[in-house]
């Protein structure tokens, strides 16, 4: 069931990602029931829940590192996973008729989706790793959802700075998340709930409080973090109504709800969250008076509340957390349904600047009504939900100060002031005489885009009337599932007779009404969204300042420390390579003598072939760097032999193969090198200094190779106690099911680090592919008249890689076409044996990958791309979905991720074969070589080929008489 709750919402995006955007039903609908289906089963785990049993789900993923994929659900999960998808379904009803048919929909919605079941994760997590990861993905989809309109500059504006307040703060999270797990000796959400005494009483519980709580104030909004949240509001509004009532802000609340029993009571919990959290509530709902568009108001509507729960759960006591969980169900509730019907205001009016709306009960009767109920209820009227835990938050900040100190009651009086003075401003549009300058003339909307408003204004006046009916077992689930035994009495009647928390709702009323009434004549003549006595206070003024700054710091160092010379930087790496073994090893060990007597002569001949390449490809480079390339290759072949003379076949093979596909790819990458520039100053007068340049430079790279060499030699004479070596050797052919012990150590033990490195290989791929379709290389030749090509040289007008193949045009190109299936069975046949000889699937991937490239050279991109159907996108997904379906598959048996199986067959002529999981790992690794290794050198070649045709408008004689080649 947890598993199900989960995944639904991205199996549900993935499906409305892939329908046309044409039409808003199908997305819709696919959005809806997949809701409505979770909604289902989160419901019906509440007997479950509600008898203090807590459902869990794990499977194991690496059980000695003690990161386990861990699912769990208790009363507060259970709340916040009905309150997200609750909500969730009533907004994605209301997206429907609120998004317009010339918005990419399909896409909404997937978004949408996919940001739902990222807090699903955050709330379900049963581990805290997994909890940091579905938190860094609730702000990747809240980035996409804020930026959804990205022709407008403030939603890119807004998306930016709401993903880097935030992803900062999930950096801070994890920092702490990792340091508690260190203290506890575990990730698991259970053992460091049951460890609170021993967090409090380590030496690292200050900063491991201060991370977490930076994480979660900012994922919340809270002081001085509080500036992104405005402006996420040129995100759609059904995208606000979401955010801002049950996902990515209420994630910092749950977060410190989650580890209260672990981090609370304690002086520096206290004064973290209540300094933050009295800051938020002033702030935000005094600056919610003076804002002129409804969203606005909204916004710092809500970044008050939420200031208002961090306040309650600073103070400490167990009746001020069950307030909290109180006032966080209340918030969501009126919250979303005033943000809907804002959105109704915007849709059916054009506008949502409230100098220009008035009489809107006229023509908007129903939404009119139902807007006054909803803010009525975050003013805290009796009789509706706010006012309940509104006056328990009075009650509790009484405590804080006790009978002598009455600062925090008065900061909690003034925020209730200031919440009924922007209530009253928002309910204003509706009042007064009708508007008749609005963009377009108001109606009500159609009927189920207002179903929404009303089932949550219902919910508002239900649990206002009747609280312990409707919310009393839920509100006292979710509080045992954080205190435990601790649960205090409360009393969640709608009269508690006259006492001091009931004066100060009725003074709160009373003032934020003359507040309103004085301010009127302010509102009527302001122009600008500017704020009396704090307007200087701009939290997003002083982010944009600090990205300004961090601009200029890193001109200043690219100014000062960059150069445009590629040698000048390699120059200074390798300084620094060298220097700092020096300064930071002291003393240097001592290396083994070399003795010479044991060194072959043949071995140390082929060496001086490699050093003579080297140095040759350096001379070369300043003349000819085609020539260099061939010479740099040729020390690649004697690195290859070195490892074949060394017994590393494995190596030398792969080399080999990684040195042929890099040579055609740097080929093909040098006319993307700029013109050398000619020297300056007194270099071209003086020859001398040019010398002593090259000569510092070959100093310095001798001096870099032979540390490199001499740290080598020291490590392979050393003798070395019995290392994890031993151990792959010892295990490869009985646990791995092979005995060549390279190919099973990559595909089964460290598995996983293979299939990281297959990702990331495929992302270099899709970037270069995706930077090379932006940019174009430099033209190399002149276009040349055809009359005229006799007398020119064709060496002159071809490309490095024209230059090379020259002679392989020459043959019939049907030839060279025979290469494909005879290396394809040479690729095969390395692959098969991999796992017991030299071979696998990278070392076959490159081989097929080099006879892919044979075919480009002679009949072009085109060819291959018409006659093959070589598609390198799919290769590189079909590669990556084998790798990661054969891990998964572990799972089905109750096996950790990428857990090696064998299976013994017998089939027809061929016998008994073992057949492990890992060659089906091994042929996802094929695909995704081929596949990036296609891709790189189908974007450098399409782009060298566009590099030589004619600029638009030109004549084709006006090309070069060469072939083009890719």
């Amino acid at each position: 069931m947890l598993t199900l709750l989960v995944l639904l919402p991205f199996i549900g995006a993935l499906i409305a990602a892939c329908l046309p955007s044409a039409s808003r039903n199908r997305p819709a609908a696919v959005a809806g029931a997949v809701t409505l289906a979770a909604l289902a089963l989160a419901i019906g785990a509440f007997s479950r829940v509600s008898g203090g049993e807590i459902v869990r789900a794990r499977y194991a993923w690496l059980p000695d590192m003690g990161l386990d994929i861990a699912l769990r659900m208790d009363g507060l999960a259970w709340v916040f996973t009905v309150m997200v998808l609750g909500i969730g379904l009533l907004v994605l009803l209301y997206a429907r008729y609120y998004m317009s048919q010339r918005d990419p929909v399909a896409r909404f919605f997937a978004y949408m989706l996919a940001f739902m079941g990222s807090m699903l994760g955050v709330v379900l997590s049963g581990n805290l790793i997994q909890l940091v990861i579905f938190w860094e993905l609730t702000s990747v989809t809240s980035f996409l959802l804020i930026g959804y309109w990205q022709h407008r500059n403030d939603a890119r504006r807004g998306a930016r700075m709401a993903f880097t307040v935030t992803t900062i703060g999930g950096l801070c999270l994890l920092a702490g998340v990792l340091m508690l797990g260190h203290i506890v000796g575990s990730y698991d959400l259970d053992a460091v709930l049951a460890a609170g005494d021993e967090v409090r009483a380590h030496a690292w519980y200050v900063p491991v409080l201060v991370l977490i709580a930076l994480g979660a104030l900012t994922k919340s909004a809270q002081f001085p973090f509080h500036f992104w949240l405005p402006h996420a509001m040129a995100a759609p509004t059904p995208v606000s109504a979401f955010l801002h009532s049950a996902t990515m802000v209420k994630a910092g609340v749950f977060l410190l709800i989650r580890l209260w029993p672990v981090l609370s009571g304690t002086p520096e919990w206290t004064w973290i969250l209540l300094s933050a959290g009295v800051c938020t509530l002033l702030i935000g709902s005094f600056f919610a008076i003076f804002q002129h568009d409804m969203k606005g108001l909204l916004a710092y509507s809500t970044i008050s509340h939420l200031g208002l729960i961090v306040v309650l759960l600073s103070i400490g006591s167990p009746l001020s957390v069950v307030a909290a969980i109180f006032h966080t169900i209340n918030h969501a509730i009126f919250k979303a349904s005033l943000f809907m019907a804002v959105g109704i205001i915007d849709h059916e009016t054009g506008t949502r600047d409230m100098r220009l709306l008035r009489g809107l009960r006229h023509t908007m009767p129903y939404t009119a009504a139902l807007a006054i109920v909803a803010s009525a209820a975050m003013a805290g009227v009796p009789l509706l939900n706010g006012f309940l835990s509104k006056e328990m938050f009075f009650a509790e900040t009484m405590l804080v100060g006790g009978s002598e100190h009455w600062s925090m009651s008065y900061a909690a009086l003034a925020m209730g002031v200031f919440s009924v003075a922007y209530s009253l401003r928002f309910i204003s549009v509706f009042f007064g005489a009708p508007a008749t300058d609005l963009p377009k003339p108001p109606h009500e909307p159609p009927r189920w885009m207002r179903f929404p408003v009303e089932c949550l204004v219902v919910l508002c006046v239900l649990v206002g009337v009747m609280p312990e009916r409707s919310v009393g077992t839920v509100l006292g689930v979710a509080a045992q599932s954080v205190l435990g035994t601790a649960l205090p009495d409360y009393n969640l009647g709608i009269w508690h007779g006259w006492n001091l928390p009931l004066l100060m709702s009725v003074v709160a009323l009373a003032g934020g009404t003359l507040l309103y009434v004085l301010l009127r004549r302010y509102f009527a003549l302001a122009e600008r969204d500017r704020v009396p006595v704090l307007h200087r206070l701009n939290g997003a003024q002083a982010y944009e300042n600090c990205l300004v700054a961090l601009t200029h710091a890193a001109a200043w160092l690219l100014r000062w420390s960059g150069t445009q010379r590629l040698q000048l930087q390699l120059l200074m790496l390798m300084v620094a390579m060298v220097a700092v073994p020096l300064l930071v090893v002291a003393p240097l060990p001592a290396m083994p003598a070399l003795r010479f007597i044991d060194l072959d002569p043949l071995f140390a001949l082929l060496w001086l072939i490699g050093a003579a390449c080297a140095l040759g490809a350096a001379w070369q480079a300043k003349y000819h760097r085609l020539v260099a390339l061939l010479l740099a290759g040729g020390v690649g072949v004697v690195v290859s032999l070195t490892f074949l003379w060394m017994s590393a076949p494995d190596l030398a093979l792969t080399q080999l193969m990684v040195e042929t596909v890099t040579t055609v790819l740097i080929l093909l990458g040098l006319r993307w090198l700029p013109l050398r520039k000619p020297p300056t100053g007194l270099a071209p007068r003086l020859p001398l200094l040019s010398w002593l340049r090259r000569g510092r430079d070959g100093t310095v790279a001798v001096a870099g190779g032979l540390g490199l060499a001499a740290a080598t030699y020291a490590l392979l004479a050393t003798k070395a106690p019995p290392t994890i070596s031993d151990f792959y050797i010892q295990h490869a052919l009985p646990d791995g099911g092979g005995a060549n012990v390279v190919n099973v150590l990559l595909v089964d033990f460290r598995g996983f680090d293979t299939l990281g490195e297959i990702t990331v290989l495929s992302i270099v791929a899709l970037t270069v592919y995706a930077l090379l379709r932006r940019f174009r290389p430099a033209r190399e030749s002149v276009a040349i008249p055809v009359q005229q090509a006799n007398d020119v040289d064709p060496a002159a007008t071809q490309t490095p890689l024209q230059q090379v193949t020259t002679g392989y045009l020459m043959l019939p190109s049907v030839y060279l076409r025979f290469l494909l299936p005879f290396m394809a069975i040479i690729a095969v046949y390395f692959f098969m044996r991999g796992h017991n000889l030299p071979g696998g699937g990278f070392v076959a991937g490159l081989i097929f990958a080099t006879a892919v490239i044979v075919q480009y050279m002679v009949g072009g991109t085109d060819w291959v791309e018409a006659h093959l159907g070589l598609r390198p996108h799919r290769w590189i997904a079909v590669g990556l979905i084998t790798a990661c379906a054969t891990g998964l598959g572990a799972w089905l048996f109750g096996y950790p991720f990428l857990t090696s199986h064998t299976a013994h067959l017998h089939l027809p002529l061929l016998g008994d074969i073992h057949v492990p999981s890992a060659f089906v790992f091994d042929l996802g690794v094929f695909v995704v070589v081929v596949g990036t290794t296609m891709l790189i050198l189908v974007a450098l070649a399409h782009q060298s080929l566009r590099s030589h045709r004619a600029p638009p408008g030109a004549s084709r004689s006006a090309l070069p008489p060469t072939k083009e080649i890719a």
